[in-house]
């Protein structure tokens, strides 16, 4: 038996009408069982009042004895047993019974409730046969009935008490714990929502911040080529407005458009982000390997010393891949404006074997420039990136103090040329 769950019952019952019914079960079958031994020793042994009301007690007690039925399922049966061969104690055999096959573990303890079902069937077979087989006191008026038919009376009576009842305790008890066990998993089903739901909200959480990374990331890559642009033509102007008014002018007219350039860029990013649609159908504009000779054509445009050179057979590589290389020679042209002002800056876009390979590699800078704030997280965004399209980067100063910025994007990001014909 398990233990007692927790609820409004007292001692072994889980709730009071479950102690209000075994009470008066109890009471039913003390009242059958005080009645029936007064009766076995009144009127069948005649052995006196005494012995009466000591068996009157004795049939109260084994009565009262399904009060313990949920607690000791085994003891009623027992008790049952004693006093079926006395003729009563039938409402304790049947109680009895049920409880026991409803409580016990049937696959557990199947040898034991057969066994007691089986003695309990014996017995009042027995019982029946002996009372209906015994010779009247007086001669019957009519023949009596041929033997099989008191073998089948008995086998009906025996079956209905002891077989029945042990057959609507099974019944009950495996439904009873098929409840017990779809409440269980109910709860394990509850318990694992809300686990998932709390796994969901981590991973919105997650989505967020990398989604606002990403964001950061290309405002940072708009903001700072351009604005680094800007800031390199207008110290241009400054120094050239009395030497070369002709040509200032056409830097106030580049900074006029590289600033559009910036600004339309940055009204595409919000445009993205007031939009609903899912990320994967709209993505901000970038640029791609086609158009570095345009990125590095506006930094020369700028004043800078800068060569782009292109090696390899030439691939189309897939729109992710593309803008991160893009977006690598941006950075490393904002880094050599920055910190590079009048240095030589070498632009390689090379297709290799094993990928696409692209650096910015700049001079040791001198000592005329243009100071710029660095945020100092422009490098490390990209490396971020090429490592998460699962490519190589590398940053660092060169032997000959230069700048080195240099990435690999691997080959299988490269798009599957169409067949001819």
């Amino acid at each position: 038996m398990s233990e007692k769950p927790a609820g409004d019952g007292v001692w072994w019952w889980a709730r009071r009408r479950s102690a209000v019914l075994d009470v008066g079960l109890a009471v039913v079958s003390g009242l059958e069982c005080a009645f029936g031994a007064y009766g076995l020793i009144q009127d069948r042994l005649h052995l006196g009042v005494p012995a009466a009301v000591v068996c009157v007690v004795l049939g109260a007690l084994a009565g009262a004895s399904l009060l313990v039925r949920r607690r000791w399922p085994v003891l009623p049966v027992v008790v049952a047993l004693v006093f079926v061969p006395g003729f009563f104690g039938v409402v304790l055999l049947v109680v009895s019974l049920y409880t026991l096959a409803a409580t016990w573990e049937w696959p557990l303890r199947r040898g034991r409730v057969v066994g007691l079902a089986a003695l309990a069937m014996v017995e009042t077979f027995g019982m029946v046969w002996f009372a209906m087989s015994a010779p009247p006191k007086t001669p019957p008026a009519e023949p009596l009935p041929p033997t099989w038919v008191y073998a089948v009376t008995a086998a009906f009576v025996a079956v209905g008490m002891a077989v029945a009842p042990v057959v609507s305790g099974l019944y009950v008890g495996a439904r009873r714990r098929l409840v017990e066990s779809l409440k269980d998993r109910a709860q394990g089903l509850e318990t694992e929502l809300t686990l998932l739901a709390e796994q969901a909200r981590e991973r919105a959480w997650r989505a967020r911040a990398e989604e606002r990374t990403r964001i950061a990331r290309e405002m940072h890559d708009v903001v700072a080529h351009r604005v680094s642009l800007m800031v390199v033509h207008a110290a241009a102007v400054e120094r050239i407005v009395p030497k070369d008014p002709v040509k200032a002018q056409q830097s106030a007219k580049l900074i006029g458009e590289t600033g559009r350039q910036a600004l339309d860029e940055l009204r595409e990013i919000l445009g993205v982000l007031r939009m609903t649609e899912p990320r994967e159908q709209v993505e901000a504009p970038v640029g791609g390997l086609g158009e570095l000779p345009e990125l590095v054509e506006q930094s020369r445009i700028a004043g800078m010393a800068v060569s782009l050179t292109v090696s390899g057979d030439p691939a189309g590589y897939a729109a992710e891949a593309e803008q991160t290389a893009y977006r690598v020679v941006q950075e490393g042209l904002t880094n050599a404006h920055k910190h590079a002002g009048g240095a030589r800056v070498a632009v390689l876009l090379a297709y290799v074997p094993n990928g696409v390979r692209v650096s910015v590699v700049n001079d040791c800078p001198g000592a005329d420039g243009v100071a710029l704030p660095s945020g100092g997280n422009g490098l490390v965004g990209m490396r971020e990136r090429v490592l998460a399209l699962g490519g190589a980067f590398h940053s660092g100063p060169e032997p000959d103090g230069g700048f080195r910025v240099e990435a690999v994007l691997p080959s299988r990001l490269r798009l599957a040329r169409e067949p001819l014909g």
